[in-house]
């Protein structure tokens, strides 16, 4: 059992269940507070806690010494510039459309991969079971909502939401490469403050400032957000250092998130109800990552 719950499939699934959680609490934060103020103030607090569950300031403030430029690098690329061009895209274009691209990432995150790592190349499995995932997504995204496609503001938001994804391979791809020696919770702390300040920074002359006094709800959606931050990004980062992982496997199991994303939706908001064509989608998802799991085991069998 210990065995299980320290294995790579376990902890990725487990990340990527915490992630799927942040689509009902940031739906009730935004009723509140303005998207890229509300993320910087999540992440900001997702790194302020992370250091006290660290504990030992002295580790701590020495290895952010020693790595500080790799996780300036980081905190730039992965939280301000990924999540910058996401609210920016996901602004312009029908959140459907918005999903579709979001959730196709492996793809983009596999191909960054092909052309990073001598040992990472998209296999005809792998590509299979990626495509099988992102015809689960569009299954889903188009059953909750009719996909249309508008003018020039979409286009751009299209585009913005495509170098998201392509921002967000670049990233798992140098963590990969470059953070070994470094703490996981270290190395996700400091990006989280170093990228919840900047997007707060940008914030103030894009949205204002708002410091009027919130409803219980919007606390315990951030207090739960900036939970799931800390816990899915240290984990990430943690699979992403472990020897013998490949980045495109790894991101593949992102497309549980809308699956659980929407399971989720289903219990806590009583307006959303399970649909047909949904749990097509979900059937659909599920071969791709049985794909996946047969794929990971020849490639380890090799």
């Amino acid at each position: 059992m210990r065995n299980i719950l320290k294995s790579t499939t376990f902890l990725a699934i487990m990340a990527c269940w915490l992630w799927s959680t942040a689509f009902v609490g940031v739906k009730i934060g935004l009723e509140y507070q303005t998207p890229l103020q509300f993320a910087g103030t999540r992440f900001f607090i997702s790194g302020i806690a992370l250091i006290v569950i660290f504990g030992n300031l002295k580790k701590y403030f020495n290895e952010l010494k020693k790595y500080r430029n790799f996780i300036i690098k980081l905190g730039f690329i992965q939280i301000f510039l990924q999540y910058t061009f996401f609210y920016s895209g996901m602004n312009l274009v029908p959140s459907a459309l918005g999903a579709m691209i979001i959730g196709s990432s492996p793809l983009f995150i596999a191909v960054v991969s092909h052309f990073s790592f001598h040992n990472d190349k998209i296999s005809p499995l792998k590509l299979a079971s990626i495509l099988i995932g992102v015809i689960g997504i569009a299954i889903i995204t188009i059953g909750k909502k009719k996909v249309e496609m508008g003018g020039y503001a979409e286009l751009i938001g299209i585009i913005l939401l495509f170098i998201n994804n392509l921002i967000s391979g670049y990233a798992n791809v140098i963590i990969a490469k470059k953070s070994a020696g470094i703490s996981p919770m270290v190395l996700s702390s400091t990006t989280l403050i170093l990228g919840g300040i900047l997007l707060y920074i940008v914030s103030i002359p894009v949205e204002g400032i708002d410091l009027s006094v919130k409803p219980l709800n919007y606390y315990l959606s951030l207090g739960w957000l900036s939970f799931l931050s800390a816990a899915a990004f240290t984990i990430w980062y943690h699979l992403l250092q472990r020897p013998g992982v490949k980045v495109s496997f790894l991101n593949i199991w992102k497309f549980l998130i809308p699956v659980s994303g929407a399971i989720l939706s289903w219990i806590i908001i009583t307006t959303e109800k399970p649909e047909t064509v949904s749990i097509v989608g979900m059937a659909v998802i599920t071969v791709s990552l049985v794909l996946l799991n047969y794929a990971n085991r020849r490639y380890a069998a090799k």
